[in-house]
C-alpha cells in the first residue's frame, strides 16, 4: 500500500511540475479577425518581461484569404516600419523578402515570414526585457493600417 501511494504522490509531483513548467510560458494564437480580415482577431496581448512566448500565426479561417505576417517592433516604431512597408510595393523582390523591410531591421523584436492563407507559422522568442507596449504589426502592403496591435510586456 505504501509503494502504491508514493506512486501515486510521484506521479502527482511529476504532473505539477511539468504543468508549473508549461505555465512560464505565454502561448499565443494570433489569425485574421472573422469580420475584418485586415485585422488581427487580438489587438491586445500581455506577458512578462523575459517571459518565454510561443506565438502561431494561424492563417485560417478569414473571409478573403491573403498572406499574413506578423512582426513584433519596439515601443514607437509602428508608423515608421509602416511607411518602409508600404514603399515595398514597388520591389519586385518584395514577396520573397515577405515583405520585411531591410532598412527595418533594427526596430523589429521578431517576426514570421509570410504566412499563405490556410497555413500557419509558430515562432518562440523571450518576450523583451524591458517593460513597455510594444507594437505588431502584418506587412503585406496595406494592411498594417489595419492588422495591428499593442503587446504589453509587464514587470
Amino acid at each position: 500500500m505504501k509503494i502504491h501511494h508514493l506512486l501515486l504522490l510521484s506521479i502527482a509531483t511529476f504532473g505539477l511540475s511539468s504543468l508549473a513548467q508549461d505555465a512560464g510560458v505565454a502561448t499565443i494564437e494570433l489569425k485574421p479577425d472573422a469580420k475584418n480580415p485586415l485585422g488581427y482577431d487580438k489587438t491586445e496581448l500581455s506577458v512578462t518581461a523575459g517571459q518565454k512566448v510561443k506565438l502561431t500565426l494561424n492563417n485560417t479561417g478569414s473571409i478573403a484569404p491573403q498572406p499574413h505576417n506578423f512582426l513584433l517592433l519596439k515601443p514607437g516604431k509602428l508608423d515608421a516600419v509602416g511607411q518602409l512597408a508600404n514603399a515595398m510595393l514597388a520591389d519586385p523582390q518584395g514577396m520573397a523578402k515577405s515583405y520585411i523591410p531591410e532598412a527595418a531591421k533594427a526596430d523589429i523584436v521578431i517576426n514570421t515570414k509570410l504566412v499563405q492563407p490556410n497555413q500557419s507559422e509558430t515562432i518562440e522568442f523571450t518576450a523583451p526585457a524591458e517593460p513597455g507596449d510594444y507594437p505588431y504589426m502584418c506587412t503585406f502592403p496595406g494592411h498594417w493600417l489595419l492588422m495591428r496591435g499593442v503587446m504589453h510586456v509587464t514587470k
